[in-house]
């Protein structure tokens, strides 16, 4: 049986062996019948505030923050409607800031990709700067208390738009909501705060959890001590196009979106398998091996100890080479010594969170990857190459047995499947 792969901007078609094969896909909703009416009707019904146009004055310094280049988010469409909907307000008085977290700053081009040309022209935007110590305001602390820096921009303004997108998250149970402002406009050392070794290995700090997750309600509170927020956040299927929008309150509308998005992202399956074989969700998720980590950790929820996992993940950026990420990993000579160097007081590094969730799913499991990295990359991140995923596939059920079976999640992270 073929099952197409999202994998890069296309597919990536492999055979799998028939009656030995479950496709484990999200439930395809289909798209509003007219996306940008929609949007416009949540932002004048919104859930548990004002409309914004009511909540604006001609005065008021207008902060709109949305996600960056490795997010699906259809900035190129919600932006320009949202600002259409706010033309009554000055564009001196509106700034867009792009919830950078810690990745790197996204260029000019990619700005009018996202966004669009006019946009990009016409409107102040700016990248978020985590490592710049007076591009922020402290909000009180962390819980171990490290400061928690918020970009001023982002504090200061009178009234916050939150823009993005909601769907299950490695870590912090689902995206969009307050995740716009913490981490996505955080300085560095607050993020890194967060996503330590102990929030990240907590149980709680897993798909589909809010509430009851220590790393997910540190964000909140952290968030909301920059005042109310009105966020617009809409949640899409397997090609991009929008199937729910929750505009409002920033915690009341996203609760709202996530328990629409629970319903098709979240898939139960009886019995763990063999050998899961997983996607990053395509182009621009798939960006790097950062990112790839959250298709292997979607993966492993539902392999064998011992297992085979095998991730299609292009990396047209690398993992990216010289990042945080890649130094860590190459600092190491195995997964093990990742967590032991993490499990040391004391020892924090950048984007440690996603070492420690790679090494923690190594664990578990084997896993190759398939991409368009050199062996010697992978090799360096303690992982194996895999150039034939249809082969790797019919090697391991070879070798395992005639009961031995395969799943196949050819969406990536846009599909959680969890254990009965």
């Amino acid at each position: 049986m073929r099952v197409d792969l999202a994998y890069g901007q296309g597919y990536l078609p492999v055979e799998f062996p028939k009656g030995r094969t479950t496709v484990i896909a999200p439930s395809h909703t289909p798209s509003m019948a007219n996306e940008r009416e929609a949007v416009t009707r949540a932002l004048k019904i919104p859930i548990g505030s004002r409309p914004l146009t009511e909540i604006i004055k001609p005065t008021d310094r207008v902060c709109i923050t949305f996600t960056d280049i490795t997010r699906a988010t259809p900035n190129e469409r919600l932006i320009p409607w949202l600002l259409d909907h706010l033309a009554g307000v000055p564009r001196e008085n509106i700034l867009l800031l792009n919830q950078l977290g810690t990745h790197r700053p996204n260029t000019r081009a990619e700005l009018e990709r996202m966004l669009t040309p006019e946009v990009v022209a016409n409107y102040r935007v700016l990248n978020h700067e985590p490592e710049t110590p007076a591009a922020h305001v402290q909000l009180g602390t962390t819980r171990d208390g490290t400061p928690a820096l918020v970009n001023r921009h982002v504090v200061e303004a009178d009234v916050r738009i939150i823009t993005g997108f909601i769907e299950p998250h490695f870590f912090a149970g689902f995206s969009g909501g307050i995740k716009g402002i913490v981490p996505g406009t955080a300085a560095l050392q607050t993020v890194m705060s967060n996503h330590g070794a102990k929030n990240i290995g907590d149980p709680n700090a897993t798909f589909g959890v809010t509430e009851g997750n220590p790393l997910w309600e540190e964000l909140r509170d952290i968030a909301l001590r920059a005042g109310p927020s009105f966020v617009l956040n809409v949640s899409l299927n397997e090609e991009r196009q929008i199937t729910g929008v929750f505009a409002g309150d920033i915690i009341q509308a996203h609760k709202v979106g996530i328990e629409f998005v629970r319903q098709s992202a979240m898939q139960q399956v009886s019995a763990p398998f063999d050998v899961v074989v997983t996607t990053n969700s395509g182009y621009p998720l798939d960006l790097n091996l950062y990112q790839g980590v959250k298709g292997m950790s979607a993966g492993a929820r539902i392999i064998k100890p011992g297992g085979t996992l095998i991730l299609a993940c292009e990396c047209r950026e690398g993992v990216p080479a010289g990042s945080p990420l890649d130094k860590l990993l190459r600092s190491a000579s195995s997964p093990e010594e990742i967590l032991a160097m993490l499990a040391t007081p004391g020892f924090v590094r950048p984007e440690q969170w996603q070492a420690q969730i790679q090494a923690l799913v190594q664990r578990k499991a084997r896993v190759l990857v398939y991409s368009s990295l050199p062996d010697d990359v992978i090799h360096a991140a303690h992982l194996t190459p895999c150039h034939d995923i249809e082969g790797a596939v019919k090697t391991e059920l070879t070798s395992l047995g005639s009961e031995a079976q395969v799943a196949v999640l050819p969406q990536g992270p846009l599909t959680i499947p969890y254990l009965a």
